[in-house]
C-alpha cells in the first residue's frame, strides 16, 4: 500500500509518502467554515447596512445576494480551471483574495463599494469551496479518507448555521462592519499554515476565453433561478422566471466547458449521491429557517432562546461528524452515509407530528438526532463522491458536490416558505417541516444505489461492497 491517493501525478497533488498531513486537513475545515459563515452572516447586518449607507432595504440585500451569485455561478467553471493549476498558489491566492475584499467590503462607504466587494469575494470563496474537498482528499492516505472529509464537510455546514447568531452578537457590539472584518483573522492563519505546510507545485494560468464564457452562460442561468427563488415569495408568479435558466445552462452544458463536467459526472455514476446531497441541504435548510421563524414569529420566543434552541442541530452535528469518518473508514462510506441521512429523516419526520404545539426540549432532542444524522453523512458522502472522481478531475467533481449542496442551501428556505404559504393558517408550520422530511427521505434510496463502476481506490472509501466481487 503507497502513501499516494489517486491522482498523485495531477497538479496541485501533496505527495503524503505515508505522511498524513492532518495539519492541512484543518486548513481545510477552517476555510470551509469560513466561506460557509460568509452566506448567512451578513443576513442579520442587512438592516443595519441599509442604514448605514443610506439604501433601500432592496439595494443592501445585495450584500448577501452578490456574495451567492458569484459563489453558485462560478462553482463548476472555477473547478474546471483548478484541475489544471497548482494547489498551493490557488489556495494563497483564494485564500488572501477572500480576505482582501472582506477588508473593502467592511471600508464600504457606499452601496456600490460593497455590493462590487461582495461579488469579487464570490468568486475566491468559490475557489475555496471548490478547493477544500480537493485539499483534504489529497493530504491524507485513501484509507483515511473518510475522517479527513468528515472535516470540511461537518465545519462547512456549522459556519452555515452558526453566522447569523455569530453575526448578531457582532453587530450587537461592535457594528455591522465588524461581520465582514471577523472573517480576516482565520484567513490569515490558514494563510500561514498553507505557506508553511504545502510543498511548492504549479504556478497559476489567467482562465482562457472559454472560461470567461462559461462563467458568463453558468452565470445567467444561476443569477435566473436566483432571483426566481428571491422574489417568489412575494409573488409566485416570479418562479416563471426559472425557466430563463434552462437554454444558458443547456448551451453550457452542450459546449467543451460543460462536456468535461458531464463527462466526470459519466465517469463516477454517482449522480444519485449529488442529488442526495442537494436534498440533505435543502431539509437542513429548510428545518432550521421554519424552526426560528415558528418559534419567534408565532411563539414569541426570544432570539437568544430561539439561537439556543436550534444550536441542538449543529451540536448534534458537530460531536457526530468525526465518528462518522471513522466509521466510513472501518465499513465503507455508504452504510455510514445511508445510516446517516436515516437518521436525519428520523429526527425531521418526528418533528411533524408537533404541529404548532412546541415545547422547546421536544424540539431541541429532535434537531439533535437529525444533527447527528447529517455529521454522520456529510463526510462518508463527501468521500464516496471524491473517491470516485476520475484523477485528472477531482477539482471539477468537486465543484459539482459543492453546487449541489449550495443549491439545496438556496432551494431549501424558498420551498419552505412556498409550502408555508399554500398551506394556509394553521398548517404552515407542519407543511413546511413535511416538505423538509420528504427531502431528507428523498436521499435514502439515492445513497443506498451502488456505485457499478469498478472501484478505483480502496473499498473502504468508496463503497461497503468487496472490491472483488462483480
Amino acid at each position: 500500500m503507497t502513501g499516494h491517493s489517486p491522482g498523485s501525478e495531477q497538479p496541485g497533488h501533496i505527495p503524503v509518502g505515508g505522511e498524513d498531513r492532518w495539519l492541512l486537513v484543518a486548513v481545510a475545515g477552517l476555510l470551509s467554515f469560513v466561506a460557509m459563515l460568509d452566506m448567512n452572516i451578513v443576513n442579520v447586518a442587512l438592516a443595519d447596512i441599509a442604514e448605514g449607507l443610506h439604501v433601500s432595504a432592496a439595494t443592501a440585500q445585495w450584500a448577501v445576494l452578490g456574495y451567492q451569485l458569484s459563489v453558485v455561478a462560478l462553482l463548476l467553471p472555477v473547478g474546471r480551471w483548478l484541475d489544471g493549476v497548482g494547489m498551493r498558489s490557488a489556495l494563497l491566492v483564494a485564500t488572501a483574495g477572500f480576505a482582501l475584499c472582506s477588508a473593502l467590503a467592511a471600508a464600504a462607504p457606499w452601496a456600490s463599494w460593497l455590493v462590487a466587494a461582495r461579488l469579487a469575494q464570490g468568486a475566491f470563496g468559490a475557489a475555496l469551496f471548490v478547493l477544500m474537498p480537493v485539499l483534504a482528499l489529497r493530504s491524507v492516505r485513501p484509507e483515511l479518507r473518510g475522517r479527513a472529509m468528515s472535516v470540511p464537510a461537518t465545519l462547512g455546514p456549522l459556519g452555515a448555521v452558526t453566522g447569523p447568531a455569530v453575526g448578531g452578537l457582532l453587530l450587537d457590539h461592535l457594528g455591522w462592519r465588524a461581520v465582514f472584518l471577523v472573517k480576516i483573522p482565520f484567513c490569515l492563519l490558514a494563510l500561514v499554515v498553507a505557506w508553511r505546510a504545502m510543498p511548492r507545485d504549479g504556478g497559476l494560468r489567467l482562465p482562457d476565453r472559454r472560461s470567461a464564457a462559461d462563467a458568463v452562460l453558468v452565470g445567467s442561468g444561476v443569477a435566473a433561478l436566483l432571483l426566481a427563488l428571491t422574489l417568489a415569495p412575494g409573488s409566485p408568479g416570479w418562479l416563471v422566471l426559472a425557466l430563463a435558466a434552462v437554454p444558458p445552462v443547456w448551451w453550457w452544458l452542450r459546449g467543451p466547458g460543460g462536456r468535461p463536467v458531464a463527462g466526470a459526472l459519466r465517469a463516477t455514476r454517482l449522480f444519485g449521491a449529488h442529488t442526495a446531497v442537494l436534498a440533505l441541504a435543502a431539509g437542513f435548510a429548510a428545518t432550521h429557517y421554519v424552526v426560528a421563524l415558528h418559534l419567534q414569529r408565532d411563539d414569541g420566543v426570544s432570539a437568544t432562546t430561539t439561537g439556543l434552541t436550534v444550536l441542538a442541530f449543529p451540536l448534534g452535528m458537530g460531536l457526530a461528524g468525526p465518528v462518522g469518518g471513522r466509521l466510513a473508514d472501518r465499513y465503507g462510506a455508504r452504510p455510514v452515509a445511508v445510516t446517516g441521512a436515516a437518521l436525519t429523516t428520523a429526527g425531521l419526520l418526528l418533528l411533524v407530528p408537533l404541529g404548532g404545539d412546541w415545547s422547546l426540549p421536544a424540539v431541541a432532542w429532535r434537531l439533535a438526532l437529525a444533527g447527528i444524522g447529517m455529521g454522520l453523512n456529510g463526510g462518508p458522502t463527501q468521500a464516496l463522491v471524491m473517491g470516485a472522481a476520475p484523477p485528472e478531475r477531482t477539482a471539477t467533481v468537486g465543484s459539482t458536490v459543492q453546487l449541489a449542496r449550495s443549491l439545496g442551501f438556496t432551494l431549501g428556505p424558498a420551498l419552505a416558505t412556498a409550502a408555508w404559504g399554500l398551506a394556509g393558517p394553521g398548517n404552515g408550520v407542519r407543511a413546511g417541516l413535511a416538505l423538509a422530511a420528504t427531502a431528507s427521505c428523498i436521499a435514502i434510496p439515492l445513497l443506498v444505489l451502488p456505485d457499478r463502476r469498478p472501484a478505483a481506490t480502496p473499498e473502504k472509501t468508496t463503497d461497503a461492497a468487496p472490491a472483488a466481487r462483480p
